[in-house]
């Protein structure tokens, strides 16, 4: 059964998930709302987003090296309290996500944070290529649209598929420790040192 936007919707009103994982959920469960509601109900996800609104003002500052001292990264993630901060759950993904800048070296945490002038060079370059093949126009805006989306999920970090599960995004990653831990959490921000790279 082909998912619609207005399945999703409905979804997305009953529960607060997220687009995409509405939209998983629904695909999951062959367009069973009941069911897709359990699916994301037993990932957290529900909850996870009803907390995404609330403050984080505490968390951590974290590091890794890698590669004989060749890569490093430094990374604050945040929660609403010090108590939670401590904990080995929240830890462990503070070292997962600065693995993960090690390995796929994002350059954005979101892509709200990517530069509009960014997207449009992004744009002109897609319009551009899937013109060359010749497609229509109505076709060249979709594929502009999926080529953008492809694009985000290389540099922007929530985006990535996670290095340690890549079925996921790094998003779901951090939801499932929301879920866990229940409070909000985010990534504030990050810088990724590479021994040799160019400065800006």
């Amino acid at each position: 059964m082909a998912v619609t936007a207005a399945m999703v919707k409905d979804l997305r009103d009953k529960t607060g998930a997220g687009v995409m994982d509405c939209k998983e959920a629904l695909q999951e469960m062959g367009g069973d709302l009941e069911k897709a509601i359990d699916y994301l109900r037993k990932k957290g996800l529900s909850s996870a987003a009803r907390k995404s609104g609330r403050t984080t003002s505490e968390g951590l500052v974290g590091s890794y090296i890698h590669a004989g001292g060749r890569i490093g990264v430094l990374i604050e993630v945040n929660c609403e309290t010090d108590f939670v901060a401590r904990t080995e759950d929240f830890n462990q993904l503070v070292k997962d996500l600065t693995m993960q800048v090690a390995a796929a070296n994002p350059l954005y945490v979101t892509r709200e944070e990517v530069l509009p002038e960014v997207i449009q060079r992004e744009k002109e370059i897609y319009s551009a290529q899937a013109r060359d093949t010749g497609k229509p126009e109505k076709v060249v805006d979709r594929i502009v649209s999926g080529k953008l989306d492809k694009f985000f999920s290389e540099v922007c970090l929530l985006e990535q598929p996670f290095v340690k599960d890549p079925d996921i995004p790094v998003e779901l990653r951090i939801k499932q420790a929301i879920a866990k831990l229940g409070e909000n959490i985010t990534v504030r921000r990050f810088i990724r040192y590479q021994v040799g790279e160019e400065l800006s």
